[in-house]
């Protein structure tokens, strides 16, 4: 199946819950006025678009139909899909320009941080790169041991050691590995705390220290995981790690487990972050790269 195909199942909630009903709200209004602007807007809210995106997009549809542009309901649904896709911004590629670049993963537990490496790893193997992962998430029972099934599962190379140490020394082996097997690209796992603990984020600090004099060079993405299922809580936690961390691209996970897609379009104004990569499934070929045009498209067709 396309990737299309599965980002078009995997929205079917949103879809659903917000677009279906969307159509048939505009289908039952004869003329474009205020009732169909209040009704709209909650069905936005409700879809987790978030209330300052939410009353842009009112306030921009209210201007076009005081200007005249748009008279019909047809036009009103051509305008939410213009907007929508305008507002999300294009995804942006990864940046990978040296040998080797890095790519810090962050995220709490439970967002989907382990899966995500095991994905992009696949993709990025199957694009013809050398990828080590290092397994720097030394803290939490059993990290290690899924982290190895996911590598192995990608045909990627793990650098690990045992539970409990020092997650900036394990980088900093896995940093001598990549660059004695020339590796293209170095992925690092992190510990996923809750974000308000101070701890956490002090361990990213270490790690990032040991990256910075090692490969000073180094092309640099920090990608934050996120559960779109947990709606504006990602929002938040965006915002959390955000101010410790700086942030360069979002993953988002479990699209397919929420009737709240429209999260994708919170995080984006909210925090001005670009979504990378999304996952709608549990299948290692499941992420892909983030298109603004397959997903709207996937919610309006």
């Amino acid at each position: 199946m396309a990737f299309l195909d599965k980002l078009k199942a995997g929205l079917q909630k949103t879809k659903k819950a917000l677009f279906a009903p969307i159509d048939q709200m505009l289908k039952a209004f004869t003329k474009v006025d205020e009732d169909l602007l209040e009704e709209l807007e909650e069905m936005l809210i409700c879809a987790d678009v978030g209330a300052g995106a939410t009353d842009e997009i009112i306030e921009k549809l209210r201007h076009d139909i005081k200007e005249e542009k748009i008279k019909d309901a047809d036009e009103v649904r051509a305008f939410l899909k213009n907007t929508l896709k305008e507002m999300i911004g294009e995804g942006q590629p990864l940046k990978l320009e040296t040998k080797p670049s890095v790519i810090l993963v962050i995220g709490v537990n439970g967002a989907g941080k382990t899966t995500s490496i095991g994905k992009i790893s696949n993709k990025l193997r199957a694009d013809g790169k050398k990828v080590v992962v290092a397994a720097a998430d030394t803290f939490r029972a059993a990290a290690i041991d899924q982290l190895a099934v996911w590598c192995e599962r990608s045909g990627v190379d793990l650098v690990k050691q045992s539970e409990g140490s020092d997650p900036a020394a394990v980088v900093f082996d896995a940093i001598s590995y990549a660059k004695n097997k020339g590796a293209d690209v170095l992925i690092v796992d992190t510990a996923g705390r809750l974000h308000n603990k101070k701890n956490l984020m002090n361990e990213l600090e270490k790690i990032n220290r040991v990256i910075a004099r090692e490969l000073p060079d180094a092309s640099r993405e920090n990608l934050l995981v996120l559960d779109a299922t947990t709606g504006q809580n990602a929002v938040l936690q965006a915002k959390e790690f955000k101010n410790a961390a700086e942030i360069t691209g979002l993953v988002l996970n479990k699209l397919d487990g929420t009737a709240k897609g429209g999260i994708v379009l919170s995080i984006k104004r909210e925090l001005g972050i670009p979504v990378k990569f999304i996952g709608v499934g549990e299948k290692i070929d499941d992420m892909q790269p983030f298109s603004a045009e397959e997903f709207i498209s996937a919610l309006f067709e």
